[in-house]
C-alpha cells in the first residue's frame, strides 16, 4: 500500500519544546565563525580638495589612516580628478578585526572644466560591481570572495551657506543611483548655528526638488525601533562636521578639536557639531546594513541588467538569411 506524503503549511505553527535543545547557541557559533574570518568594509570620499576628506576619515577611525593628497605650496602641479587610490589597513577593536579600505577621489570639481568629472568616480564604482561578477560566475569560486565593493560614499559639501551647487547636484544624482550616499556640511564651524540650519534645510528642499534619493532607504522589513532611528538619521542629514587629529586641553581634559583665537571647538561635543552622530551613524549602527545594502539594491541590480543583456545577447532571433541553402556540384548552376 503506498503511503502519502503530506506537506506542511509555510506557516509552521509555534511548538513548545519540552527541554533544552541547544539550537540557541547559533547566534554564538556565527559570531565565533565571523569573528575569525573578520570584517571589511569600503568607504569612498568625494568632495573639493581643502574640504578636509582625510582628516575627517582619519577623526572617524580614530587613527592616522590616510593622508591628504591636496596641495600645500603653490608651487606643486595640480592632481588630476581621475586620479582614484584605495588606501587598506587592518584595524581591530576588543577582538574584532576590520578590513577597511578608503578610496579617495582628490581634486572632484577643482578643474575650470568639470564636465563629465564624476564619470571616473561611477565606473570606479560599477567596475568593483564587475569585478565581483566575475568572481561569482567562475566555475571555481573562491569560498570567500573579496569583497571591493565601495559600501558608503561620504559626500563632502562645501560650507558656502547658500545652496548646492549645480554640480553637485548632478554628481549627488549621478553617485545615488549606484552606492549608498551620506552628505556631510564640511568644516561646519566656518557657518553659524543659524546658517547652519538654513542651508541644511535649502539642502534638503534641493534633494527632495531632484529626487535624490539618499541613505538609509524606507523599507517595510524595518522594525518600529530602526524606522525611528533611519527618520533620525534623515533629519539630521546632511551631518555638519569637524574634524581634527588633534588633541586640544579643555579644562584640563585632553579632546580631539581646533583651537582659535575665539576659542576651543570639540569635535565630540554635539554642542558644536554632530561628528558624533556621523561616527555613530557609520560603524555603531549600520555599518553591517550598508554592506548588505550595497549587496541587496546596488549589486543586485547592477547584476540584474548585466545578466539580462548577457542573456539577451546570446538569444539572437534567427532571420530567414540564416537558413541554409542547398548548393549543387554543377559549376554551370552559379
Amino acid at each position: 500500500m503506498a503511503t502519502t506524503a503530506t506537506t506542511t503549511s509555510p506557516d509552521a505553527n509555534k511548538t513548545t519544546l519540552n527541554g533544552y535543545v541547544g539550537f540557541d547557541t547559533i547566534t554564538q557559533q556565527i559570531e565565533k565563525k565571523l569573528l575569525k574570518r573578520g570584517f571589511q568594509f569600503n568607504v569612498m570620499v568625494v568632495g573639493q580638495t581643502g574640504l578636509g576628506k582625510s582628516t575627517l576619515v582619519n577623526t572617524i577611525f580614530a587613527s592616522h589612516l590616510i593622508d591628504s593628497k591636496g596641495r600645500l605650496e603653490a608651487a606643486e602641479p595640480p592632481r588630476q580628478t581621475t586620479e582614484i587610490e584605495q588606501v587598506s589597513h587592518l584595524i581591530e577593536e576588543h577582538g574584532v578585526r576590520l578590513r577597511l579600505n578608503i578610496v579617495d577621489t582628490p581634486g572632484y570639481g577643482d578643474q575650470v572644466n568639470n564636465e563629465n568629472c564624476w564619470e571616473p568616480i561611477v565606473k570606479y564604482i560599477k567596475d568593483q560591481h564587475s569585478a565581483y561578477l566575475r568572481k561569482e560566475l567562475t566555475a571555481q569560486r573562491d569560498r570567500y570572495i573579496t569583497d571591493s565593493r565601495v559600501h558608503c560614499c561620504l559626500f563632502f559639501i562645501t560650507p558656502s551657506g547658500h545652496s548646492l551647487k549645480p554640480i553637485d547636484i548632478v554628481v549627488l544624482k549621478k553617485l545615488s543611483e549606484v552606492v549608498n550616499v551620506v552628505p556631510v556640511i564640511a568644516k561646519s564651524d566656518c557657518l553659524t548655528m543659524e546658517e547652519r540650519d538654513a542651508f541644511r534645510q535649502r539642502i534638503k528642499a534641493e534633494l527632495a526638488f531632484h529626487d535624490i534619493r539618499l541613505y538609509p532607504y524606507e523599507s517595510e522589513e524595518d522594525d518600529e525601533q530602526e524606522q525611528s532611528l533611519n527618520e533620525y538619521i534623515r533629519d539630521l542629514i546632511p551631518f555638519a562636521v569637524v574634524g581634527s587629529e588633534r588633541n586640544v586641553v579643555v579644562d584640563g581634559k585632553a579632546v580631539r578639536g581646533r583651537k582659535t583665537r575665539w576659542g576651543v571647538i570639540n569635535v565630540e561635543d554635539e554642542n558644536h557639531c554632530e561628528f558624533i552622530h556621523l561616527r555613530n551613524f557609520l560603524t555603531r549602527t549600520h555599518l553591517q546594513d550598508l554592506i548588505e545594502t550595497t549587496a541587496q539594491i546596488h549589486y543586485e541590480a547592477f547584476r540584474a541588467k548585466q545578466l539580462l543583456a548577457i542573456k539577451e545577447s546570446t538569444q539572437q532571433p534567427t532571420s530567414p538569411a540564416a537558413t541554409p541553402v542547398r548548393t549543387t556540384s554543377n559549376p554551370s548552376a552559379a
